[in-house]
Formats: structure tokens, sequence, C-alpha cells
């Protein structure tokens, strides 16, 4: 099975020089941009540019973050072969219905099976919070993002450097995901672009809230992100020790062993050493 993707560049689709140096950079996955970083009267130009390159890509990964304002259009230049889906932002259930009918009538008028483009979900809006059931129930939504800055903006928090006063939410955006049997949810953009250190912190942060992923704006940012949302060696050594002696109790008619450390093992345990496992994967093109 292909690895789902931890790592998602953003590309303004207006920046020829950017588009065409992005893949090959280390992202899992390329997220070819028309909505923030692209100005508005380079709307169109993005548009044109984006179809043009999904026309004939490399080998890849390719998704494109749409306009919520101009679904039809930026849907019916850039659905393809190529594509794997849509970002959607601020996305909230009446927004995605409009997404599914556009993708729905792209696989028609392309003669793809129905469902060939998937959809990423950005929670950005206090709305889109307070509904992330339905969003996660969506048609075609394989993940949730978060759009910390653009929610925080909405409902006035105002993060500190760890951004701790986002925590509630994130909780939340990870267990609607959980609830729904999706993929666990991709983390947002660390906007500071020159300071490693705290790309590591926070992208460790995110993973031990739940996140199985994060955004980059920058090609710099990939190798680190990369790093700490793929398991260690010593992480996957531990994992299988975990997961084999507990096997080997339950073969002697028990569900629970100890490790030679005193730690007790039961089939709770197991599962997050399985979900360790699960990431510990060989390169290859991503997933999702």
């Amino acid at each position: 099975m292909d690895p789902v993707a931890r790592s998602y560049l953003y590309v303004p689709a207006d920046r020829e020089k950017l588009l065409a140096k992005a893949h090959g950079r280390g992202a899992d996955a390329l997220v070819l941009d028309l909505e923030d970083a692209v100005t508005p009267a380079n709307k169109d130009t993005a548009r044109a540019a984006a179809a043009a390159y999904l026309a004939a890509p490399p080998a890849g990964r390719f998704w494109v973050r749409i306009n919520s304002d101009r679904v039809e259009q930026d849907v019916a230049a850039v659905a393809g072969p190529a594509l794997t889906g849509v970002w959607v932002p601020k996305a909230e259930p009446e927004l995605l219905a409009t997404v599914d009918a556009a993708l729905s009538a792209a696989e028609r008028r392309l003669g793809l099976a129905d469902r060939t483009f998937g959809v990423v979900a950005l929670i950005e809006t206090a709305r889109g919070v307070l509904r992330l059931e339905e969003i996660t129930s969506a048609p075609r939504v394989l993940r949730l993002g978060l759009g910390e800055a653009d929610l925080a903006g909405e409902i006035g928090v105002q993060p500190g450097p760890d951004g701790a006063e986002l925590a509630p939410i994130r909780s939340q955006v990870v267990v609607a995901s959980a609830a729904a049997g999706i993929t666990a949810p991709v983390g947002p953009v660390e906007t500071v672009l020159r300071d490693p250190d705290r790309l590591a912190g926070t992208t460790r942060a995110l993973l031990r809230q739940g996140f199985r992923a994060r955004t980059a704006v920058h090609p710099d940012q990939l190798a680190t992100i990369n790093e700490v949302f793929t398991p260690s060696a010593a992480e996957i050594a531990a994992a299988r020790e975990v997961v084999d002696a507990l096997a080997a109790a339950e073969r002697q008619g028990t569900g629970i062993a100890t490790q030679a450390s005193g730690q007790m093992l039961d089939r709770a345990v197991v599962r997050a050493a399985r979900e360790v496992l699960r990431r510990a994967v060989p390169e290859g093109p991503a997933r999702d």
C-alpha cells in the first residue's frame, strides 16, 4: 500500500518558475494554489497555468486549492487524469456539496470513474468547526486540513508562539477525523520560515496532538516535516516489540503482557504501536 502523504507543498499557480521547480523538492504531494497565494487580478492566469501544468505533469500527486467563490470555473479548468483532487478553503457542508457536483460533472465529461477526485476540506471558519461531523461525512472528503490564520482572524483569537490558544480546535479536528474513519488531519503552515528549530518543535507538537501531515509554503520546510512524521528506527523497533510481545501472550491464552521495563501491554497499547508501524512505510508515491 502506498504511504499517506506527510507533507504538502503549496505552490502559487501563477508563479511559473516556482511551479516548474516544485516537483522533486521533497514534498509527498503538491498543492497548486489558486486561492490565497494568488492576487485577485491573477486568478485567471493562475487557473490557466495550473491547467497547463496538469495537462502533462511529472509523476506524482497533484492537488489544487480552489477558490470558494469560483468553484465551477476552477474545477472545470483543472480537472483531468493527473488531478488527485481539490483542497476546499473555508469548507462548510453547502460549499462541499457544490464542489462534489462540480467534480462529478467533470468526471462525466472526462469519462472518469465516479469519485475519481478526492477532497481535502480546510477548516477555516467558526461555522466549519461547529459542523465538523457533517464535513467529515461529506462526499469525497478524504482528510481535513486546518487553516489557523483565517480561523483565528474570524474568532478573534491571538495565538502565541506555541498556538496553545487553538489547541481545543485542533483536538476537535483530530477527533472528528477519527470518528469518521478518515485519514488523520493535515496541520497548518508554519509561517516563520527561517527558524528550523521552531519548525521542528511545532511539527512535533502537531504529531503529539494527532496530526499526521503538514502543509509547507517553502521547500526548505519539507525535510523537517517529513522527518517528524516518519517514525524513527528506534520507534519502529519499540512498536514491533510491543506487537510481538502481546502476540506471544495471546498464544499463551492471555490478553496482557509485560515488557522487561515493567510496562503492561494490552490491546490498547498495541493499537498505538500498530499505528506507528503503518506510518513506517517505504518511500513511494503518496496515496492522498
